[in-house]
């Protein structure tokens, strides 16, 4: 059960605690008040998507805090347990909203997941809203219901799970099938270009050293005249370098007896003689064991040539050629054995069909049971609620299919008749709006009996009605609270009557700013805001006297609500 609903600058809700207790509750107010603001909160704390836009204007962050009292849900204790929850009976739902967009979401100071908070969290809250008779219209929301009302969903898991591994395993064989009508032309093709690359032998060299030796020998002859030049030059002419350098020592040295200083110098001279020397031998030795070959060069130049037009015709790198040599030769490998896993697919699939099908079948024999204790419960709450010759019924038709489908084979259809005599036809073809509220809200107070939620919030369902359906209305959702929470948004005085308890909506300005406020009302309170809802410019003593009576009819202290003056 919800027991404290704490919003902080949320649009026009500036701050707003909100104590809630078991049975109905109503929440009215004027247009405009701030209603659906508070049931946006309660969506956000559930875990709806959140914008900056649900911020207060001039504020960092909104939060919106929920607290609950797990004491009567086992399930949802468990689940606490079971994911690593603190597990006390009352549990906090907070969500926070920043400027920059993101919003973060904790379950008993827990950070989570909106996916996980939501899968908590639609324990505790089942919202109906406004237009959901829209949603009625559409086949799969009427299976839902269906399902919902019967209990299907361990059933419905298991179906569904089987036609996944079935879809699986289906759209991978579909793949298959349609690749091998290509498989002998591609196979052809990859052992040609496998052919042409392994006669190169791609493993035993490297493109960039092939590369470096193609350059070298392209220049061997001027890397031999300009070796020669630089020997010369160092040391085989009579003047050269390391023959200067050798006099030059030899003066020092004999000055070295009056200047010790340069001691140092003749050192480091000592020393460059001596890396002239080593240099001019690996110089020598080098250019001794050059030889200009042209077959060699012209070899080289041939698998450069190849190399770089297979690159060109694969669209890669020369030095990626042997990286797209191995991947080729993995594709051919599973072309080999993809007819192997096709016919290891092919076998899955009739598994799976034959998995799914029999419990297609129990689904069916399920929901046709639940169809019809579904028809009679609303038909007869249709009648209470002013369509004396309404019918409804569920219409579970197999299809003739051997093709498995999610949610089952079944195609699940409302019908009604409005009319004596009038065949049955469906929602979309035969209802109006007025006709469709009331339908959406027997459908709604109908399946809300067989649910273990233990707080349902609806928001404005009574759209339409008036009158003394209306007070109908009301008695079905005060009948609902007997053994649950029920939080109604209500325009309707004949709904708001039957509450236990009465919030009232309204909006403050205070320094150019505006903010709604929640109230409790008292008894004299509500008999005010119950007549303003009945309606008129001027609040008589009629019609005062009217909301008294519709007070009375519901509550016992008739002689207190009545005694009550203003």
């Amino acid at each position: 059960m919800l027991l404290n609903l704490t919003i902080s600058d949320l649009a026009i809700v500036k701050s707003l605690q909100l104590d809630l207790s078991q049975g109905m509750t109503v929440l009215t107010g004027e247009t405009g008040a701030g209603k659906s603001i508070l049931l946006t909160a309660l969506g956000l704390a559930l875990g709806e998507r959140a914008t900056s836009d649900y911020i207060r204007p001039n504020c960092k962050r909104a939060e919106v805090n929920l607290e609950f009292d797990l004491n009567a849900l086992p399930t949802a204790l468990q689940w606490l347990q079971d994911n690593d929850f603190d597990e006390n009976q009352h549990c906090l739902i907070r969500r926070i909203i920043n400027s920059d967009g993101r919003s973060k979401a904790f379950i008993n100071n827990h950070p989570v997941t909106l996916q996980t908070l939501q899968t908590f969290t639609s324990q505790l809250v089942e919202i109906h809203g406004q237009h959901a008779h829209l949603t009625l219209l559409e086949n799969e929301e009427q299976r839902r219901l269906l399902d919902n009302y019967g209990k299907n969903s361990a059933l419905l898991e298991r179906l569904n799970s089987c036609f996944r591994d079935w879809q699986t395993a289906q759209n991978e064989l579909q793949q298959l099938q349609k690749k091998q009508t290509q498989a002998q032309q591609r196979e052809a093709l990859l052992r040609y270009q496998l052919d042409e690359l392994e006669g190169l032998n791609l493993a035993s060299f490297d493109y960039e050293v092939l590369s470096d030796l193609h350059r070298k020998l392209a220049n061997l002859e001027q890397i031999l005249t300009t070796g020669q030049t630089e020997l010369n030059v160092l040391y085989d002419d009579d003047k050269s370098i390391h023959q200067q350098l050798k006099t030059s020592l030899k003066s020092l040295i004999q000055l070295e007896q009056f200047a010790p200083e340069l001691k140092n110098v003749n050192v480091l001279l000592n020393e460059a003689q001596i890396q002239i020397e080593e240099a001019v031998y690996e110089l020598r030795h080098f250019l001794e064991h050059q030889e200009i070959e042209p077959t060699q060069l012209q070899e080289i130049e041939q698998q450069l040539s190849v190399l770089q037009t297979l690159s060109r015709k694969h669209h890669v790198k020369p030095e990626a050629l042997f990286e797209l040599q191995q991947n080729l030769e993995i594709e051919l490998t599973q072309l080999n054995h993809s007819g192997e896993r096709i016919a290891e697919l092919e076998k899955l699939t009739i598994e799976y069909q034959k998995a799914y099908f029999p419990l297609a079948s129990e689904l069916t024999i399920q929901r046709k049971k639940s169809a019809l204790k579904l028809q009679q419960k609303i038909s007869k709450m249709m009648k209470e609620l002013g369509m004396p010759n309404g019918e409804f019924l569920v219409e579970v038709n197999p299809l003739a299919t051997e093709i498995p489908k999610l949610n089952g084979n079944d195609s699940v259809t409302f019908l009604i008749s409005a009319n004596v005599g009038l065949p049955p036809k469906s929602l979309s073809k035969v209802a109006s709006g007025g006709e469709l509220s009331r339908i959406s809200l027997a459908i709604q107070v109908t399946t809300a009996n067989d649910k273990s939620t233990p707080t349902m919030i609806f928001d404005e369902v009574d759209s339409g009605i008036g009158g003394g359906i209306a007070e109908i209305v009301g008695q079905k959702l005060n009948q609902l609270s007997k053994n649950r929470q029920i939080l109604c948004v209500t325009h309707l005085p004949q709904v708001a009557a039957q509450a236990h308890q009465h919030l009232y909506v309204e909006k403050r300005h205070h320094n150019d700013m505006t903010a709604s406020q929640v109230r409790l009302l008292t008894e004299e309170e509500r008999i005010i805001e119950t007549a303003r809802m009945l309606g008129g410019v001027e609040m008589t003593e009629n019609t005062l006297a009217h909301a008294r009576e519709m007070l009375f009819k519901k509550h016992e202290n008739y002689q207190h609500f009545n005694n009550l003056q203003f």
